[in-house]
């Protein structure tokens, strides 16, 4: 079902909030308030001598602006401390200059964090949209680049309790108590509270007649423990969290993309059939759009209200669609244009989801650790096997909660100051005993990648599928520098891109992949994913294939 937004326009810290009509059921929306709530983080803890009910007499500087590329914008939290919003933002900036709508991620290239004694300032990644983020799957549920969290509530249980609210690893208990007391001393007279059902007490125990909250969602918060009320946060975020999707169906109501308008009037197919993979109905797909000449074009004339491109999908866009979906396997003579290239996206990006949610090393890392220290210096740069890993855990691997000294080099933004530091991504999580809950669906992803890469070279040899099972040291090399695959979907509302956010325009990340193909074919990419070397774009192909992905892009709302 598709989310209706309650409005949330902050024109400063003292104007208020301002709600519109709530359609969604009490549980979702009392999810959306915790996904507000600013007094869970670490620095309004540290600044309101122990009162949960304080407001702040000076916010946490890292909300004083919204970062982008291009500067800063006065921030929608300022004078306040952190909270979900402030990385997932939504409407905060539409009226901003070089602002506008965003699908729950933010503007900045890595996103800032509260200010510690380790010196970090941003988080090591750019903001993923958090809209389809937990979009049912065929292969097991993992989430952030890195694949560290199983499910969405370890994620937001490690997000409140971890760096981004300014809680350093071996702070949780602080976290855990911090949450707890929030709910059990809010006395509701917060703008949120006052909007959405009153003191968290009286929601949670079901005694708010404004926000009658379903019994299997209630809790007693004197008679649950700290962690009890640290996890049922989680849980009613992930709630919240769950129902963020674009459009699933194209009526008058719900719009969605340009292309789901231009698959439905031409009786294409838009879904999956039951039981059929991703890369199944890519293939159907793309025998449909081959197989004919005559389409009926989109051109709404009212076009986006939040997009300032044409709300269209013609010649150029389904051209686009085909450079996407031609595989190297095809060859020019089985495709129904001589125009387009091969693009092989759909090897990653298969639709109707365009992810794979599987893990792939595209040479992102490379090129931002190449950009910084010279060409072929990533290429050149020592990471130890499992064996060395494992037997100096603290020299390579990140920091945790049982291990908050660890050194963490490899997951850092790469630095002319050390040239330790890059970012491995799933390198730094598979076979890593801190992150245990999320090795068993790690495991089954990093084996579905390789067995997906070797249907394509022939097949896996049973030998080697059969040591990978009980040995992790055999696929630890493949994960390096590896990320998991984002979807296509409001790609116009997501920019920057890529994990480390270094890319401003769908252009740059076009003309990335060719220079990346070209790498792979010459050996030149570590690790690089083979589907890479599939890529085969001219110069004209890149407008084409940005067309395309343009036509992704849909007004969330």
């Amino acid at each position: 079902m598709r989310h209706l937004l309650i409005a949330l326009l902050l024109a400063s810290a003292s104007t208020g909030w301002a709600f519109g009509e709530d359609e969604d059921p009490p549980e979702v929306s009392l999810g959306e308030r915790l996904f507000l709530e600013t007094r869970f983080a670490q620095y309004y803890r540290s600044h309101s001598d122990g009162n949960v009910n304080a407001e702040l007499s000076a916010g946490d500087p890292a909300l004083d602006g919204t970062e982008t590329p291009f500067g800063s914008l006065p921030g929608p939290f300022r004078g306040q401390s952190m909270n979900c919003r402030s990385c997932h933002l939504v409407d905060e900036q539409l009226d901003a200059a070089r602002g506008g709508m965003r699908a729950y991620g933010d503007f900045a290239r890595r996103s800032p964090i509260p200010s510690r004694e380790d010196g970090l300032a941003t988080a090591a990644r750019n903001s993923p949209s958090l809209v389809n983020a937990s979009l049912p799957r065929r292969t097991s549920s993992t989430f952030h680049f890195d694949g560290e969290f199983p499910t969405l509530e370890e994620l937001v249980m490690g997000t409140i309790a971890g760096r981004n609210y300014g809680y350093v690893p071996g702070e949780r208990a602080q976290a855990v108590r911090q949450v707890a007391e929030v709910l059990r001393g809010d006395d509701g007279s917060g703008e949120l509270a006052q909007e959405l059902g009153g003191s968290y007490r009286e929601v949670l125990s079901g005694a708010s007649t404004e926000l009658a909250l379903p019994v299997e969602f209630q809790v007693d918060v004197d008679a649950a423990t700290d962690e009890e009320l640290f996890e049922h946060v989680a849980y009613l975020i992930s709630i919240y969290v769950d129902q963020l999707r674009f459009a699933q169906n194209v009526d008058e109501t719900f719009v969605g993309s340009p292309l789901d308008q231009f698959l439905e009037i031409n009786a294409l197919p838009r879904q999956a059939r039951a039981g059929e993979s991703s890369d199944a109905f890519a293939r159907r797909l793309r025998r449909a759009v081959d197989g004919r000449d005559d389409f009926d074009w989109v051109a709404r004339e009212e076009g986006f209200e939040f997009h300032d491109h044409a709300f269209r999908f013609g010649p150029d866009e389904l051209e686009g669609l085909r450079i996407f979906l031609a595989a190297p396997s095809m060859g020019r003579s089985k495709r129904r244009t001589l125009r387009g290239g091969v693009g092989n996206c759909a090897a990653c990006h298969a639709p109707p989801a365009f992810s794979d949610f599987l893990f792939h090393n595209t040479g992102v890392t490379q090129d931002e650790y190449d950009d910084v220290h010279g060409t072929g210096a990533f290429r050149h740069l020592f990471v130890p096997g499992l064996a060395l890993r494992s037997h100096h855990p603290a020299r390579w691997l990140p920091a945790t909660e049982r291990h908050p000294a660890y050194q963490e080099p490899f997951r850092r933004p790469a630095s002319p100051a050390d040239a330790r530091f890059t970012d491995l991504g799933l390198w730094n999580v598979f076979g890593n005993s801190d992150y245990a809950t999320a090795q068993a669906p790690l495991w089954s992803l990093v084996l579905a990648a390789e067995a997906k890469r070797g249907s394509r070279q022939g097949g896996l040899s049973g030998y080697l599928r059969g040591m990978s099972r009980i040995n992790p040291s055999l696929l630890l090399p493949g994960t390096l520098a590896a990320f998991k695959t984002p979807g296509l979907r409001d790609l116009g509302h997501t920019q920057p891109y890529m994990h480390n956010g270094q890319m401003d325009t769908l252009d740059d990340v076009v003309r990335f992949y060719q220079r990346a193909a070209e790498l792979q074919r010459r050996g030149k990419l570590r690790n690089g994913d083979e589907a890479i070397g599939g890529i085969s774009l001219v110069d004209d192909d890149v407008p084409l294939l940005v067309a395309f992905l343009r036509s992704l892009d849909e007004d969330y709302s």
